[in-house]
């Protein structure tokens, strides 16, 4: 069983940054897709970014240019930074593990990001 474990979330101005992480306890070469999702408050989640084992990334259109999803290998470890944040970026961020070998679908606890000023 995989685990994740998302970190770096907190309170932000708008226009500041925040990097999240997403640390897994499997090799993430074994992971085929990462992403993150996020939930805010009285709407459903949404995807925001994913990135495969061969490092191909995708975003979506309302976090596209602002935000960067990225790996580090040797640490098992996703991020994301988020630049340029506005407040309807506030929400509840969820990392994701897909092993299709296993049919697995994987969940962190969250971390909540709040853009306020």
């Amino acid at each position: 069983q995989v685990q994740l474990e998302e970190s770096g979330g907190g309170l932000v101005q708008p226009g500041g940054s925040l990097r999240l992480s997403c640390a897994a306890s499997a090799n993430i070469f074994s992971i085929n897709v990462m992403g993150w999702y996020r939930q805010a408050p009285g709407k459903q989640r949404e995807l925001v970014a994913t990135i495969t084992s061969t490092g191909s990334a995708n975003y979506a259109d309302s976090v596209k240019g602002r935000f960067t999803i990225s790996r580090d290998i040797a640490k098992n470890t996703v991020y994301l930074q988020m630049n340029s944040l506005k407040p309807e970026d506030t929400a509840d961020y969820y990392c994701n593990a897909l092993i299709i070998r296993l049919a697995g679908d994987y969940w962190g606890q969250g971390t909540q990001v709040t853009v306020s000023s």
